[in-house]
């Protein structure tokens, strides 16, 4: 049977080798494994993040800044007991969670391994990062296993989806899977010592420049139906990778102006449960080198 894990439904027969739209067959290849600092504070205090990049994507989009790894360019075979070992040597080294970034296309694989992991001492929160692109099928898969979900909400408007990412249906998909996502791990519960969140929904909007209208539009959507119960995090870290020449907008970094409009507006809702980015994030510094530490 061909996969139809992602809303690609691309049918490829990745068991027998052939790659689906993600760029991967069902071989685990990841880039990196290791302590990570630049997530939201409430998961990446202390040492860190265990964040464990997997190779390939679903969503593709043409801004990516992890292109290296999500255009599958990048990435060492691993198998399914090596990231049971990733997962409990991330542990020993202190991190505060262990962070699955763009981990759809391997949840046959990860499944295994994090049972494994969990029934051999794994004992911290497992955050599942995606661009938000997902079926809610599939989410359902994972149910249990995962209490932490970090999903990107890029875009209200199909034309710019269409454009980026080349998915019109991404609003209306993403809809459904954050509500998934909040269906199977609630409101937000904090430890009360550190401040950590154990269990929650954290929604990131990374802001594009020119497009301030369908940011607001995003914010508004997730505040009107979630109020307080989730976190909001506003990101203004878009890094211009290309030159797009039919695409004269991607080229440039988001203003302060322009974030600083989308931050009020946030304000204005009536937020409170938000991040905001300060100072000059938007760096090349920010990506991390996807030289295989870890694997």
């Amino acid at each position: 049977m061909g996969c139809m894990l992602c809303p690609r439904e691309c049918n490829a027969d990745r068991a027998s080798n052939q790659k689906g739209y993600c760029g991967e067959t069902n071989e685990i290849r990841i880039a990196r494994a290791a302590l990570h600092m630049w997530e939201e504070p409430c998961i990446c205090a202390g040492n860190g993040s265990g964040a464990v990049f997997f190779s390939g994507c679903p969503l593709q989009c043409i801004f990516c800044q992890n292109a290296d790894i999500a255009t599958g360019a990048c990435g060492k075979v691993i198998s399914p007991e090596r990231l049971t070992d990733i997962f409990l040597e991330l542990q020993e080294k202190g991190a505060c969670n262990i962070n699955l970034i763009t981990p759809t296309h391997f949840i046959h694989q990860i499944i295994p391994a994090l049972r494994q992991a969990k029934y051999e001492g794994l004992s911290i929160p497992v955050v599942y990062n995606t661009g938000g692109y997902e079926k809610a099928d599939t989410l359902r898969l994972i149910e249990g296993l995962v209490d932490i979900y970090l999903p990107d909400f890029k875009y209200v408007s199909s034309r710019l989806s269409a454009r980026y990412s080349n998915a019109p249906d991404y609003f209306e998909t993403a809809c459904t899977a954050i509500a998934e996502m909040f269906r199977q791990v609630g409101p937000p519960v904090m430890d009360s010592k550190t401040g950590l969140m154990k269990k929650g929904l954290i929604v990131r909007h990374l802001m594009m420049p020119r497009h301030l209208a369908d940011s607001k539009r995003v914010i508004t959507y997730l505040f009107e139906t979630y109020r307080h119960n989730i976190y909001i995090s506003i990101m203004n870290q878009y890094t211009p990778m290309h030159v797009f020449a039919d695409m004269p907008e991607l080229s440039r970094r988001v203003s302060r102006k322009e974030y600083h409009a989308l931050a009020d507006y946030c304000i204005s809702l009536g937020v409170e449960n938000g991040y905001f980015q300060e100072g000059d994030t938007a760096s090349e510094s920010f990506i991390p080198p996807f030289d295989y530490t870890g694997v």
